[in-house]
């Protein structure tokens, strides 16, 4: 009697504590089979929230990169719409051309290397920046090719990803002037390098 006292006082103690009836059932054995519905846990149940800070599994799988299914329509005038020009073409970032797609500090560096270019004295720049200097095989690049655009007032980024050889991500950063969308950097997140840091001197 004393024993089943004991008992009776020690799962009090605990559900004052603060646990739930499956921890003291765990600390206390499996309860009678004639005990009253509820008192076993239903392991059905959702478990309970965690705190902050806490162990447990987040409530929806996180967002891949890249992203997979079928890509969203391309806005006109968009920045993924001013990106995408320069993975249909080889080196078209450097063509003096399609200058008025950028604005500083990409658009001093390439004017630079356009001057280094016509002194003689060499190249700046890799012919194929919006590749990430990769090998170019069309056919694996636009399999691949996927892109992320974020806009954030008159500020905007690309994150473009693609497999040429090796996967390669790299990031444009855009300025909004006149109402355009203009590359004001290019990135590469891959090869950690960035248009605005070359001295075409």
């Amino acid at each position: 009697m004393a024993g089943r006292a004991l008992l009776l006082l020690l799962a009090m103690c605990l559900l004052a504590a603060g646990l739930n009836g499956a921890a003291a059932q765990g600390l206390l054995g499996a309860p009678p089979a004639n005990a009253p519905a509820g008192t076993a846990p239903d392991d059905s149940s959702t478990p309970p929230a965690t705190a902050p800070g806490g162990a447990a599994e987040p409530a929806t799988p996180p967002v891949a990169w890249p992203p997979s299914g079928p890509a969203a329509p391309i806005q006109p005038g968009s920045p993924t719409a001013v990106v995408r020009p320069f993975y249909d073409q080889v080196g078209l970032e450097v063509d003096p051309a399609q200058r008025g797609h950028f604005v500083d500090p990409a658009k001093t560096v390439l004017d630079k290397s356009d001057a280094l270019r016509k002194s003689g004295q060499g190249e700046c720049l890799d012919p194929n920046m919006a590749l990430d200097n990769a090998d170019y095989d069309k056919a694996e690049i636009d399999k691949s090719l996927k892109t992320l655009e974020s806009i954030n007032g008159d500020q905007a980024k690309v994150i473009v990803a693609f497999v040429a050889g090796n996967p390669h991500r790299l990031e444009w950063k855009f300025k909004k002037v006149g109402g355009e969308w203009k590359i004001s950097d290019l990135l590469s997140v891959t090869g950690e390098w960035a248009l605005s840091q070359y001295q075409c001197e």
